[in-house]
């Protein structure tokens, strides 16, 4: 055969689209602690979404592309009195959940918030609901909302555990676009090969590139980048559901598909055999282990390599709040992970650059004994240069068990220690804080703070009265997963 001719015989679909194929499809969810965290999840991540809406650089962006749009049977978003198409609905969705970076996080090789795709589940899910009430046909049940949580929880989590797309300058939300994509063909009633299709379709689109989270160039499309990923799930599960063909070796064709195109330096620091560089490589199968070890943001609306040093910060409030200028130094010990994302010196220009740097999240609550969504604004900011001033002084240093543990399955802790030294020579106490208290090891102290948490943020868009009957309603597992989809929402519009 002449050297410049390819031998176009089409392949199977790559194992990695048929595995999770089958698993959206196929799998049981059994386990107890996963439907009751997903329920918990759900509370959170609605929270997350109300709270969000009090700031208007997250508002200006919500709505339909076309003002005054009407859409039949259209998808609703919590806290608000918008009726949308579900591609734009799961866009606002996800925007909301995701703004003030306070949503639940997955740490592994990769990492990101698998709450993200609630966007593309709860706007499929309302839209189809109300399309079926319409036809006298039976809604979708807040069951299959959950179902399709811990489905999307773990497609994004098992993909992050040992591959880490950041290191080749992906961001995260390529894989809630992957799982949203997965979950929403689902709950569109798509066959395997429909599923496939659409998930081939979601490796071909890419990634974007993390440039907007990392300094010089952090900015506020972090905050809505989940918001367009899981957006862009509904769209390409659609058009898998009209027909459209898929792409069976996206991943795996030579030169083109995804690994040989986005993927061939993962592991470059690695020794390993030439050909193992350009796949994915997967610990243990699905199952709902993303959702039971899922890490929620309680006490802090901070990137998640920081909670544990805002705890520890705040425990020593009291130690340095009456000696701010005796302070010679702050050294903080952290894990690689934190080093490489959010450690930063300099200005600061906006809020989710604040939102994104270690030294400032660790230094308001030292200052002020508390780290609030506000802080991160630009008054804020500017009203208090002592921030600014400590930040100056603060040294942060690698503490290689922590390193290790943060990697390691059996303990996933994201370690930080802090000690204030004064310039007299004396010095706090070292605080080291390995688990957060969003932490599966401390679900049982973290739980009663959570349900506050939620309390708290539907306070803000709602009367006392509507709060107590939706905390009641997401406090029944029970009654929540037999709801209609499309009455659980409508109990959400303002």
């Amino acid at each position: 055969m002449a050297g410049n001719v390819e031998q176009n015989i089409r392949p199977d679909y790559d194992r990695v689209i048929q595995d999770i194929a089958d698993y959206v499809l196929d799998y049981e969810i059994e386990s107890e602690e996963a439907w009751d965290t997903a329920r918990y999840c759900l509370m959170d991540s609605i929270g997350c979404g109300l709270l969000a809406l009090g700031f208007p650089e997250c508002t200006k962006l919500l709505g339909p592309v076309v003002d005054g749009t009407q859409v039949p049977h259209g998808a609703r978003v919590p806290g608000t009195r918008l009726s949308l198409d579900p591609v734009k609905a799961a866009w606002d969705i996800g925007c909301i959940v995701r703004w003030l970076d306070y949503n639940d996080t997955w740490l592994a090789a990769e990492w990101g918030h698998p709450s993200d795709n609630l966007g593309a589940i709860l706007a499929v899910a309302d839209h189809l609901s109300r399309q079926n009430v319409a036809q006298g046909r039976e809604s979708l049940r807040m069951r299959d909302v959950l179902d399709a949580m811990i489905r999307a929880h773990e497609i994004q989590g098992v993909l992050a555990l040992e591959n880490s797309f950041n290191r080749v300058g992906l961001d995260h939300v390529l894989i809630v676009r992957v799982a949203s994509t997965a979950v929403a063909a689902k709950l569109m009633g798509g066959d395997r090969e429909q599923v496939m299709a659409a998930l081939s379709h979601a490796w071909a689109d890419g990634g974007a590139l993390r440039t907007y989270r990392h300094a010089p160039n952090a900015g506020s499309r972090k905050s809505w980048a989940a918001g367009d990923a899981t957006s862009r799930g509904v769209r390409l599960a659609d058009i898998a559901m009209r027909g459209e063909m898929g792409i069976p070796g996206v991943l795996t064709a030579k030169q083109w598909g995804f690994y040989d195109v986005l993927f061939s330096k993962t592991n470059a620091d690695q020794k390993v055999k030439a050909e193992e560089k350009r796949s994915f490589r997967f610990p243990q199968d699905y199952g709902t282990y993303v959702m039971e070890n899922i890490l929620f943001k309680i006490s802090f609306p901070a990137e998640f390599h920081s909670q544990t040093a805002c705890e520890a910060a705040v425990s020593l409030h009291p130690q340095v709040r009456d000696r701010l200028d005796e302070i010679d130094r702050v050294v903080i010990s952290t894990h690689e992970s934190a080093i490489r994302i959010i450690s930063k010196e300099g200005p600061l220009a906006n809020s989710a650059d604040r939102d994104h740097c270690l030294q400032y999240m660790t230094a308001v609550p030292l200052l002020f004994g508390d780290l609030r969504a506000e802080h991160y604004e630009d008054g804020f900011h500017e009203a208090h240069p002592e921030i600014d001033r400590l930040r100056e002084k603060m040294q942060v240093m690698e503490e290689p068990r922590y390193s290790a543990d943060y990697l390691d399955p059996a303990k996933r802790s994201i370690a930080n220690a802090v000690q204030v030294f004064f310039k007299d020579g004396t010095a706090t106490d070292k605080v080291e804080v390995e688990y957060p208290i969003g932490h599966r090891r401390r679900r049982e102290e973290g739980i009663p703070l959570l349900e506050e948490k939620f309390r708290a943020n539907l306070a803000t868009r709602y009367p006392k009265s509507r709060c107590d009957e939706l905390f009641a309603l997401c406090s029944d597992r029970e009654s929540l997963e037999q709801m209609p989809v499309c009455e659980f929402m409508d109990c959400l519009v303002i």
